[in-house]
């Protein structure tokens, strides 16, 4: 079985494992234009044109990214979700305000910060547009799911995770003590992953 990584969050021991591991850069070297539907075709030619079973981890946007991908390709056969960001925009936008949100409208381009990079970069207004039409109640693939969320993010609260979860008895959600990086729970997101996974 493949495995593939979606975002940016370091170190994951399933890499060392005797697996066939993809991962690929969601920004494919132009972040400013990033769009979900983007991020989905780049990941889904990675495998759709074979029958192999994958596995696909994801986390934050490549977390949602991935969930939408277990939806259209049948090839997809458990997903392993790191924060993602569920419900996003209806908690990014209002953060920004009226103002700013029209202002990107009207300029096409904001600056935010992108986590991988530790620094802030531009983003299109594209992207809003595009991630609409990606609505978490259209995820209703009975796909084995394992969420890890921390209890204390300050991006994408955990209650989004829970309500993914509370209406899809297939999904298993793990709180940890941790904020949106999940950098200090590594070990126990390793031994999470291998236990669902079935690995060695």
């Amino acid at each position: 079985m493949g495995c593939g990584f979606l975002g940016t969050t370091p170190n994951l021991h399933v890499f060392e494992l005797n697996r066939k591991v993809l991962i690929p850069d969601l920004n494919a070297g132009d972040f400013s234009q990033l769009t979900i539907t983007r991020q989905i075709t780049q990941v889904a030619a990675e495998f759709s044109n074979n029958s192999t079973p994958v596995t696909l981890i994801g986390s934050s946007l490549g977390g949602l990214t991935t969930a939408h991908l277990g939806q259209q390709y049948l090839q997809v056969q458990r997903l392993v979700l790191l924060a993602p960001a569920f419900e996003f925009l209806s908690h990014w936008l209002p953060k920004l305000g009226d103002e700013e949100v029209e202002r990107w409208q009207q300029e096409k381009y904001i600056m935010v910060y992108h986590y991988g990079e530790q620094r802030k970069l531009p983003l299109s207004y594209d992207f809003v547009t595009d991630a609409a039409q990606y609505q978490e109640e259209f995820l209703q693939r009975p796909i084995p799911t394992l969420i890890l969320h921390g209890k204390n993010d300050e991006v994408i609260p955990i209650e989004a995770s829970r309500n993914f979860g509370r209406s899809r008895p297939w999904v298993k959600l793990v709180e940890l003590d941790s904020d949106h990086a999940l950098g200090n729970v590594m070990e126990e997101i390793w031994q999470a992953i291998r236990l669902f996974c079935q690995l060695p």
